[in-house]
């Protein structure tokens, strides 16, 4: 399964890295229209899956995996 993440709570990141880093942490993100628009974190999805994560304003992305 793959799902577009977008960081909750108005965050934004201006490195892949950083956004990496706090979806690794277990932050909140937004889910795409398959997670119903809620909020997960890592622990939320099933392992294995692949995630798009937007940062930098929503222009740019990190690809990886759970």
């Amino acid at each position: 399964m793959f799902h577009v993440l977008t960081p909750a709570y108005g965050r934004d990141y201006k490195s892949a890295k950083e956004v990496i880093a706090d979806f690794d942490d277990g932050k909140d993100f937004v889910g795409d229209y398959s997670l119903q628009f809620q909020y997960v974190s890592k622990r939320d999805l099933a392992p294995g899956s692949s995630v798009q994560l937007r940062y930098n304003k929503l222009r740019n992305f990190a690809v990886t995996k759970v």
